[in-house]
């Protein structure tokens, strides 16, 4: 299939440590995170041929500010599948976040993958720009593919719009709700709705996420190479995190 990363850990991660960060915020710091998924989902399609993924990576905040920088791996399988090679994704981000007032917040960045040996053409590589608006527990998000979109070719200014809301219910418990659409562009058949709905509980020791995912991706589009079966279809993932 063509690349096709929910959510990356990086997001798991932030929910995760939003408790800790207000209640004691240093001027700068740099935290870690590993996790281990039963699929790696990205947007609602399965990285790994439907496979478990290790994950891991690091963050710096300027909590004065909110610039912050990071990066984040995970393996993949999905660029062999495509014909190609390579089974590592790398992502390595920038940006700012911040409040507009109340309980308006902001967060504008920029986001690159990189799939090193992909020997994919159009390459794998992909950057994007995101900006996202919040209101207490709910996101709105646009990302705009600022080149060719995970090796689908002529599909620069592709974009994925997507809503969320992770409600604190108490007790460690926060609900995770989410919607987006993936437009790819001059690839009508490529594009598609994704949808999660799940939990996810700090238990200290680590925090663990359970959530249902699914799209209503063109089965034939997003079908594995290797054993045929649909990378995009209704699924539980269980994923398992620590942040330190």
């Amino acid at each position: 299939m063509k690349r096709l990363i929910s959510g990356s850990l990086f997001a798991i991660a932030f929910a995760a440590t939003a408790h800790a960060q207000e209640a004691a915020k240093p001027a700068s710091e740099v935290s870690f995170n590993v996790a281990g998924v039963s699929d790696y989902r990205y947007r609602g399609i399965s990285q790994t041929r439907l496979k478990p993924a290790l994950q891991g990576g690091a963050d710096w905040v300027d909590n004065v500010n909110g610039f912050y920088v990071g990066a984040w791996a995970s393996t993949i399988k999905w660029t062999k599948d495509a014909g190609g090679d390579g089974s590592v994704e790398i992502d390595v981000y920038a940006g700012k976040r911040g409040t507009l007032g109340g309980e308006v917040s902001y967060d504008v960045g920029v986001l690159g993958y990189a799939y090193p040996s992909n020997d994919l053409h159009p390459d794998a590589n992909t950057l994007e720009v995101y900006g996202q608006l919040g209101y207490g527990p709910a996101t709105l998000k646009y990302s705009h593919a600022a080149t060719n979109l995970f090796g689908f070719s002529d599909s620069k200014n592709s974009g994925y719009l997507d809503a969320a809301v992770n409600q604190d219910m108490g007790q460690g418990w926060i609900l995770n709700l989410h919607a987006g659409r993936q437009k790819v562009r001059h690839h009508d058949a490529a594009s598609y709705t994704d949808y999660k709905v799940g939990v996810t509980k700090d238990f200290g020791v680590v925090t663990v996420a359970l959530a249902w995912i699914g799209t209503n991706a063109d089965k034939a589009a997003y079908a594995s190479p290797v054993n045929g079966k649909f990378t995009g279809r209704d699924a539980a993932v269980l994923t398992v995190s620590k942040v330190f």
